[in-house]
């Protein structure tokens, strides 16, 4: 999908400084959980774009992308003060670190990974398959889902910052598991890690690399 201008279907508050966004998918718009797509903003600067992973468990109607909010930052404020019918630039999907129907999948996320990581589970569950996430985070975000998932009797591990990743993901790792990767380089190297220790092969996992 080149540029187009998609409609606000809904912004919701899931956490401090966090937001989930629905917009209108357009016609034949076809992506996945964990694909990500290029949102463009005008201000008094200029012309900005960001990156934004989709968050939802599939893109029918519309489709959701999940937020942290920077207050001194260039875009987040922006998006915050979003509202229902409100019209974004958007184009994408883009990325290959992404759900591609696999019966097993652990998502490691970090930060605003969960957004990814919550929407690659549910859609996992929803496909008749299986699904592990293991999330760490100084102040979590989509706690509702995250719950709702382990309803669902998905494998849910919630960690604060200065737990280490490996014994969770020992626990959620199994053969035939598709490993994903989600967050900031430092995060992503504890989560490469933490594989490798857990005996998985980290090379096969899908990361995805915020910055």
């Amino acid at each position: 999908m080149d540029d187009a201008e998609l409609a606000v279907a809904d912004i919701t508050e899931v956490g401090p400084d966090a937001v989930a966004i629905d917009l209108e998918s357009p016609t034949d718009f076809d992506a996945r959980p964990g694909q990500f797509v290029k949102l463009t903003f005008e201000d008094d600067g200029g012309e900005i774009s960001r990156f934004y992973t989709i968050s939802s468990p599939d893109v029918v109607d519309t489709f959701e992308i999940t937020v942290e909010i920077d207050p001194e930052g260039d875009a987040g404020p922006m998006l915050a003060a979003l509202e229902a019918g409100d019209t974004v630039t958007v184009s994408g999907p883009f990325g290959s670190s992404y759900y591609e129907d696999e019966s097993r999948v652990l998502v490691i996320a970090g930060g605003p990974g969960v957004g990814p990581a919550v929407g690659i589970a549910e859609r996992a569950l929803d496909d008749g398959g299986e699904a592990a996430v293991v999330y760490r985070d100084e102040s979590p975000i989509h706690q509702e889902r995250l719950n709702a998932l382990r309803e669902r009797g998905a494998v849910v591990s919630v960690l604060a910052p200065e737990e280490d990743l490996s014994a969770a993901v020992a626990d959620a790792l199994t053969d035939g598991t598709q490993v994903f990767v989600y967050g900031f380089a430092d995060f992503l190297d504890d989560a490469t890690a933490a594989i490798a220790d857990a005996g998985g092969e980290p090379d096969a996992a899908k990361v995805e690399n915020f910055g």
